[in-house]
């Protein structure tokens, strides 16, 4: 009886380590959100190279998930975590030099080492999935949902600590506007680096390091990879569209920047307070039940965008929307990792993470663009073909699951 009880106290060691590991990152990820475009309006030769260094973060993190993904799986989660949390060290100590020296292409620069970071805590959730899979357990998927759900729950202490870490250090070294903020980057990359020094999950046999399996383009083509990918990218995308918009609609409808500001408080409380739950629910239900109340969320979301634009409309279609990203993202996580074989898994976490950024990077930048061509409640609108589409496949996996009736 040892054993699975040391099994199982190793599995909450890591789910632990990775849940702070979790929470450090969005804190260091919510200064970096804003901060960067206004550092780099402050500092670009022109004013329309002010978010460079933003996309050039997202491209970092683009380019990082596949390398990250075949890294870890060679040299195992720790090495590949704790590399990316150097990373996040590095590119902090850059950033605040070049608000030091005022030089704008540094900063850009420095901005696509902190992307490596980025993609590299991308990976917190599948480790946490990795960590599950030590314990012996006739419900496998069920556990891997709860772990992945508890590391998204560190979240909460990044909504509610983030903003106001970025506000109390923006002026921490005068007259450096922000250089205090990116020293809390570098200090979260090294917090990130010692507390990773703790996770104990196991090397990759050797099977498993070698890779191998299915080919990649056979693997894309089964129903559960598709579903999978589709349920996460939808929920992310949606969610990133109408959350970046949400300041410049409220803006244009005039309402206080305080306003703003409880609204996103709120959107950050829907997207991680659920995740205590979450994986409880996939447990009790299965992921794709949960996948569906996600977009019956999301669809709620649009409803209420469209029956005004009063702050009341934007708080609670903003929550819902943060709600909706949950179970979508946490759901389709959780498919994923039930849809390859161990020797096929950096691969396809790989390849999900890449299509998965590459559609947050284009819904970020066209964000902006998207509200001025068609405002707010027609931008809402947007988002439905996308949600019909994962509910169709949803229903499509929960029919093949059931058994035919015999036939007399």
């Amino acid at each position: 009886m040892a054993e699975p009880k040391v099994r199982v106290q190793g599995y909450l060691s890591n789910v632990l380590v990775l849940a702070v590991a979790q929470a450090l990152f969005f804190i260091a990820n919510t200064t970096m959100i804003s901060t960067s475009s206004l550092v780099g309006l402050q500092y670009a030769p022109a004013p329309w190279l002010a978010t460079v260094p933003l996309g050039a973060q997202f491209l970092g993190t683009m380019a990082s998930t596949m390398p990250a993904s075949f890294f870890m799986q060679r040299f195992g989660r720790r090495a590949g975590l704790q590399l990316g949390a150097a990373f996040g060290l590095v590119a902090g100590l850059l950033m605040a030099l070049a608000v030091y020296r005022a030089d704008f292409w540094l900063f850009a620069c420095a901005s696509l080492l902190y992307g490596v970071f980025a993609a590299t805590a991308q990976y917190y959730r599948f480790s946490a999935a990795d960590a599950a899979d030590v314990v012996e357990s006739p419900r496998r998927d069920g556990a891997r949902a709860r772990a992945i759900s508890w590391v998204l729950a560190g979240g909460v202490v990044a909504g509610a600590a983030g903003p106001q870490i970025a506000r109390v250090t923006s002026e921490l070294v005068p007259p450096y506007l922000f250089l205090g903020s990116y020293l809390v980057v570098a200090a979260v990359g090294l917090l990130s680096l010692l507390v990773l020094a703790g996770l104990r999950i196991p090397r990759p046999p050797a099977r498993t390091r070698a890779g191998g399996g299915r080919p990649l383009g056979e693997i894309v083509r089964t129903p559960g990879f598709v579903t999978a990918v589709t349920a996460a990218l939808v929920g992310y995308v949606t969610m990133n569209l109408l959350m970046s918009a949400t300041p410049l609609a409220m803006m244009a409808c005039g309402h206080a920047f305080s306003d703003t500001a409880q609204v996103i408080q709120a959107h950050v409380v829907g997207m991680f307070l659920p995740s205590f739950i979450t994986g409880h629910l996939i447990a009790r239900f299965g992921a794709h039940r949960v996948i569906l109340t996600g977009v019956a969320l999301l669809l709620a979301t649009v409803a209420v965008a469209e029956a005004g634009v009063a702050v009341a409309n934007f708080f609670v279609a903003l929550f819902l929307l943060g709600v909706g990203w949950n179970f979508l993202f946490i759901g389709g996580t959780t498919l994923l990792t039930a849809c390859h074989a161990p020797e096929e898994k950096a691969k396809v976490q790989g390849l999900n993470d890449l299509l998965l950024f590459t559609g947050v990077t284009l819904s970020a930048t066209t964000s902006g663009m998207l509200h001025e061509l068609l405002g707010w409640q027609l931008m809402n609108l947007l988002a439905l073909p996308g949600l019909l589409l994962v509910a169709v496949l949803c229903l499509a996996a929960m029919r093949r699951a059931v058994p035919e009736p015999a036939t007399p």
